[in-house]
């Protein structure tokens, strides 16, 4: 029996997940309180025909969200295959998509101040989860793609490894579980030829890797994560997800993610590259 447990901010696309979930044929479940966690689990054990179970467990649930942490470790501790799905999505996303629905957000409160409340509430569940996808930038489409994949996958590897560049003047890499800042590095947007090619060209990594500062970065990078995945493994992580930053998320950020995926691709990782500002 596998336990998938979706939780995460109101507004995220807990529900839309579910969906998906049901698709990949799991029995699924909204809104449960996580005191019946348990019983619900019982009920599906015992019927032959049910081997995956995907719940949505959220802030809905008010004083009984508190009990979430103790059903999951009351299930581990069964060995039932636990799961756990984290969906979050920027202040900005979350306040225009209660405005679009015109409804008001279920702590009770503003929406501004509902989303900051769930953000200090959830953050222990976050760091247990073994999925945290932010859809603040995914359309429904390339949302199902991206968790049909996460659900399907999670077999093939012990870990996957997320690299995302991106820029910190369009704002910091929420899901990430470890972030970067390549700012020192040479910057090609101030040679013109290079200006408007970005890190993916050949003519602009070459610039950025013609530095020794760059090439020492990359050997202590790949170093660090050779030494972190195999502990990540063994304490039970299934995705990490690295951010690498600079400026705009157009040159150095991206010439880097691309040569540290290239430089890991020896490890036993499905390993995948993501350019958000290109994107």
């Amino acid at each position: 029996m596998e336990i998938l447990v979706i939780t995460g901010f109101s507004g995220a696309g807990k529900s839309l997940a579910l969906d998906v979930a049901e698709d990949l044929g799991y029995f699924s479940m909204d809104n449960l309180p996580p005191s019946l966690l348990g019983k619900f689990v019982d009920l599906a054990i015992g019927s032959p025909n049910i081997h995956k179970v995907a719940v949505v467990m959220d802030t809905r649930g008010g004083v009984f969200f508190s009990q979430l942490h103790e059903a999951i470790q009351g299930l581990k501790e069964r060995k039932i295959r636990v799961r756990i799905l984290f969906l979050l999505a920027q202040e900005r996303v979350i306040v225009a998509r209660y405005k679009e629905k015109r409804r008001p957000h279920p702590m009770g409160e503003s929406i501004v101040d509902g989303y900051r409340k769930e953000m200090r509430d959830l953050e222990p569940i976050k760091n247990q989860a073994d999925f945290v996808l932010d859809t603040s930038e995914l359309s429904n489409a390339d949302f199902k793609s991206k968790l049909r994949s996460l659900l399907e996958n999670k077999e093939e590897t012990p870990l996957r490894l997320n690299i995302v560049s991106f820029g910190f003047k369009y704002g910091n890499l929420q899901d990430a579980d470890l972030i970067f800042d390549v700012r020192f590095l040479p910057n090609p947007y101030y040679i013109p030829e290079l200006k408007n090619l970005d890190g993916r060209c050949k003519e602009t990594r070459d610039y950025v890797f013609s530095q020794d500062q760059t090439k020492i970065f990359l050997d202590k990078l790949q170093d660090l994560f050779r030494f972190l995945i195999p502990y990540y493994i063994q304490e039970g992580k299934r995705q990490l997800v690295v951010g690498l930053g600079c400026t705009g998320g157009f040159h150095r950020s991206v010439a880097m993610a691309i040569a540290l995926a290239e430089a890991l691709k020896d490890l036993d990782l499905s390993i995948s590259v993501r350019h958000r500002e290109l994107s």
